[in-house]
């Protein structure tokens, strides 16, 4: 049952990266070895953001990508530490990889398309949403962390924090 969970939850990813890909561009062919090579980096890099997002939900959040189907816990920590939507800025990353693979202008207007209705999403339900469902954890989550533009260093909440410093200080007095 839990395998089915996640499994119906990559709906979402396939259509933005595959499906819709395949039904706006109808000349999916490499044309210059720069672009593919681009293209390429840019795809394994957003793909790598992609999974490990996915697997904070199913790991920390205890839910899926899936706005059916959410996490049950705020994730704050890795790569949600320098901003609050890796998995969209992967999946993008993804979809302008594919633009420049396929040097096609209508991926990459379908890039910026999906970045834009995310974007609106983000505002007007997503973070609602989320300040509904954990409160003041999400609202001290959202001052300190951007939403696309990722921080320099990571962001903890001060408990965690406080325990960070706590065990460093521990560990560093045993070997003195």
């Amino acid at each position: 049952m839990i395998i089915l969970r996640h499994l119906i939850s990559l709906i979402l990813p396939v259509m933005v990266l595959i499906v819709v890909p395949y039904l706006i561009e109808n000349d999916l062919h490499l044309t210059w070895l720069w672009t593919t090579i681009l293209g390429s980096v840019f795809i394994c890099f957003g793909s790598l953001t992609v999974i490990l997002t996915i697997r904070m939900f199913i790991k920390i959040g205890n839910g899926t990508l899936a706005p059916w189907d959410p996490t049950r816990y705020l994730v704050t920590s890795s790569l949600y530490g320098y901003v609050r939507n890796p998995m969209i800025m992967g999946v993008f990353i993804v979809v302008l990889g594919e633009a420049i693979l396929f040097a096609s202008l209508s991926i990459g207007i379908w890039a910026f398309a999906f970045f834009v209705i995310n974007t609106m999403y983000f505002i007007f339900s997503e973070e609602p949403g989320l300040e509904k469902r954990f409160g003041k954890e999400y609202i001290e989550y959202k001052k300190n962390v951007p939403r696309w533009i990722p921080r320099m260093k990571p962001w903890a909440p001060d408990h965690k924090r406080n325990n960070i410093y706590k065990e460093k200080a521990a560990a560093n007095s045993k070997y003195k």
